[in-house]
C-alpha cells in the first residue's frame, strides 16, 4: 500500500534480518554480499545488495523523467536514472526494458558476478532487483558527466593533455582489474561509458559488464568502431575490449569520434599532428602522443592475437603521467563536488521557511491548518474493507488528530502509529504530522523515515520533502538539508504551475 521499506530476501540469514530491522530507522534492508566496501581501493562503495522495486521506485521519484541520465534520455533502450537512497546515497539505475532478460534466475546470477567487483576505478555496481518482469541494477552514480561530455561537448574548457593520460591509465586499470578478476568482457566501450566521480576521478561504468539483454547485442555503436572479428561472429572476447579501447585512446588524442580506419590512415601516413586535438593548441609532449598513438594502433590491429593484454596498456600508460600530484577536477577545471553551493534559488512559501528556520512551531501550525486535503487520491477502499477494523483504525487517527491540534505529541505518536501498523489505509499526511511529533521528541531519525514514507506514498508532495529537510537538518546533515530544500520548493512551483490541488 505504498509502504516503501525493502522486503528482507528469504535466502538471508535470520540474524542478519535481525540485525537489518534494527538500522532500519535509517537505511533500507537488503540482502547484502559480504565482499568489503571500505577498502581504499574499492572507492568506499557499499556491500552489493538486492533492492526492493519500492526502494528504486522512491529514490527515483517514481522514475521521473526529470531523473534521466542516459546518454540518449528517453530514446535510450535501456533508462538511466539518478536516485537518492533513504540514506541520503545517490545511486544510478538502469532500467531494463520489459522481458530483457526473461529469466529472474539467470540476472540474478549475472548482476551478483559483477557485483563482487569492487575498485576506486569503476563506477561499481552496488545492487539489483528483480521484481515481477522488473530487471534493475544500481551503481555508485557519478555526478560530473561522461567522458563524451567533457571531450566532444564542452562548454568552458578542453580537457588538457595531462588529464588525458590519466584518463586512459585509469581505464586501463579499470580493465585490469576486471580482467585479473575473471571478468574480461566489457560491452560496447566508448567515451559514454567513462564517468567522473566527485573529485573529477574517471571510472568506468560497471554497467558494461552486462550485457543489455540475455541475447541481445554487445555494440550499439556505429559499425565503423566495432571489432572486426565481433562483424565476423557476433561474440566479444577480451580481445574486442582491447579494440574498443583503442578507440577510446582515439577520442582522447583527437577530441573527436572518428572512425578507426581513418585514425589508421592518418597514422600510417605519419600525420600525427594533424589528428591530434586542435583545441590542445599544440600543449602536448609530441614524444607522449607518440606512444599513445602507437600504442592505439596495436590495439586497434584487424587480428585479435596482434593486439596487447590489459597489463601491457597500464605498463605503456603510467610511464606518461606528469602530474600525478594535481587533483582530477582541477585539470577538468570544475568545481570539487562537494563545494557546489546549495542555498535555495527560489522564493520560500510559508513551509519552506519554515523548515529552512527549522521554526517546528511554525510547522505545526501550517499541517493543522492544512488538514488531510493533501491525501485526495491516495486511497480507493472497496465496501468490504469498510470493517469494524477499519472504523477502529480511523477512530484511532481521529484520537491522534486531536493530541495533534493539542500538542500532545506523545500520544500522536501512540495513536498515528495505530493506524498505520493496521496497514489498510496509507496517509501521506499521518506519516508527515507524526514525523513532526518525532522532531519535537528529539527523534529526527524516525522523523526521516516517516518523512521518506510519506513521499513514497506520495512522491511529488512538496511537504514530504520538506518534512525530510528539517529532519536532515536536525541530523546535521546540512546539505543535504538544503538539497531537499530546494526539491521541496521546485516542486511547490511546478504544483501551483498546474497540478495537483495544492
Amino acid at each position: 500500500m505504498g509502504c516503501c521499506e525493502s522486503k528482507v530476501s528469504e535466502k538471508q540469514p535470520d540474524k542478519l534480518q535481525t540485525q537489518a530491522h534494527a538500522n532500519n530507522s535509517r537505511t533500507p534492508t537488503h540482502h547484502q554480499n559480504p565482499s568489503p566496501g571500505s577498502d581504499p581501493e574499492t572507492g568506499g562503495a557499499p556491500p552489493f545488495s538486492e533492492f526492493s522495486f519500492s526502494d528504486l521506485k522512491a529514490a527515483t521519484n517514481n522514475f521521473s523523467s526529470d531523473y534521466i541520465v542516459s546518454e540518449s534520455g528517453e530514446k535510450a533502450p535501456n533508462l538511466v536514472y539518478k536516485g537518492r537512497l533513504q540514506n541520503r546515497r545517490w545511486i544510478a539505475v538502469k532500467k531494463f526494458t520489459k522481458m530483457a532478460w526473461p529469466d529472474p534466475k539467470q540476472f540474478a546470477e549475472e548482476a551478483w558476478g559483477v557485483g563482487k567487483l569492487r575498485h576506486r576505478r569503476l563506477a561499481n555496481l552496488i545492487g539489483y532487483c528483480c521484481d515481477g518482469d522488473e530487471r534493475l541494477l544500481v551503481a555508485e552514480y557519478m555526478p560530473t558527466d561522461t567522458l563524451a561530455k567533457h571531450l566532444f561537448h564542452w562548454e568552458n574548457q578542453t580537457i588538457e593533455w595531462a588529464m588525458r593520460l590519466r584518463v586512459g591509465l585509469y581505464i586501463a586499470e579499470a580493465l585490469d582489474y576486471c580482467s585479473t578478476e575473471g571478468r574480461p568482457l566489457y560491452h560496447d566501450l566508448n567515451a559514454y561509458r567513462v564517468l567522473f566521480d566527485e573529485d573529477g576521478d574517471p571510472r568506468l561504468s560497471c554497467f558494461g559488464l552486462m550485457r543489455n539483454s540475455r541475447d541481445g547485442k554487445s555494440y550499439s555503436t556505429n559499425l565503423a568502431y566495432t571489432p572486426p572479428e565481433y562483424l565476423r561472429n557476433g561474440r566479444v572476447t577480451p580481445e574486442s575490449v582491447i579494440y574498443s579501447f583503442g578507440t577510446v585512446l582515439l577520442d582522447l588524442l583527437s577530441g573527436k569520434h572518428i572512425p578507426p580506419s581513418h585514425a589508421l590512415d592518418m597514422i600510417r601516413g605519419k600525420n600525427i599532428i594533424l589528428l591530434m586535438d586542435s583545441h590542445l593548441e599544440g600543449k602536448f609532449s609530441t614524444e607522449e602522443a607518440t606512444v599513445v598513438v602507437n600504442l592505439a594502433s596495436q590495439c586497434l590491429q584487424y587480428e585479435p592475437r596482434e593486439r596487447p593484454n590489459t597489463k601491457d596498456l597500464v605498463a605503456t600508460l603510467a610511464p606518461l603521467q606528469t602530474k600525478p600530484e594535481v587533483p582530477s577536477y582541477v585539470m577538468l577545471g570544475i568545481p570539487k563536488h562537494e563545494e557546489a553551493p546549495a542555498t535555495p534559488q527560489r522564493p520560500l512559501s510559508a513551509m519552506g521557511e519554515a523548515c529552512s528556520r527549522m521554526d517546528l512551531t511554525a510547522i505545526h501550525q501550517i499541517l493543522v491548518m492544512t488538514h488531510y486535503r493533501d491525501d485526495e487520491g491516495t486511497n480507493e477502499l472497496s465496501f468490504q474493507e469498510w470493517t469494524q477494523q477499519m472504523r477502529d483504525m480511523l477512530e484511532a487517527r481521529k484520537r491522534g488528530d486531536y493530541a495533534f491540534r493539542d500538542k500532545d505529541f506523545k500520544t500522536a505518536i501512540d495513536c498515528y502509529s495505530q493506524f498505520i501498523d493496521v496497514g489498510t489505509m496509507v496517509s501521506p499526511t499521518v506519516f508527515a504530522r507524526r514525523s513532526l511529533c518525532y522532531l519535537l521528541n528529539e527523534q529526527p531519525d524516525a522523523a526521516l523515515r516517516d518523512a521518506m514514507q510519506a513521499q513514497c506514498v506520495y512522491p511529488d508532495w512538496p511537504t514530504a520533502f520538506y518534512m525530510q529537510s528539517v529532519a536532515l537538518a536536525k541530523l546535521d546533515m546540512h546539505k543535504d538539508a538544503a538539497d531537499m530544500l530546494n526539491e521541496a520548493t521546485a516542486l511547490e512551483e511546478k504544483r501551483q504551475r498546474g497540478g495537483r490541488g495544492s
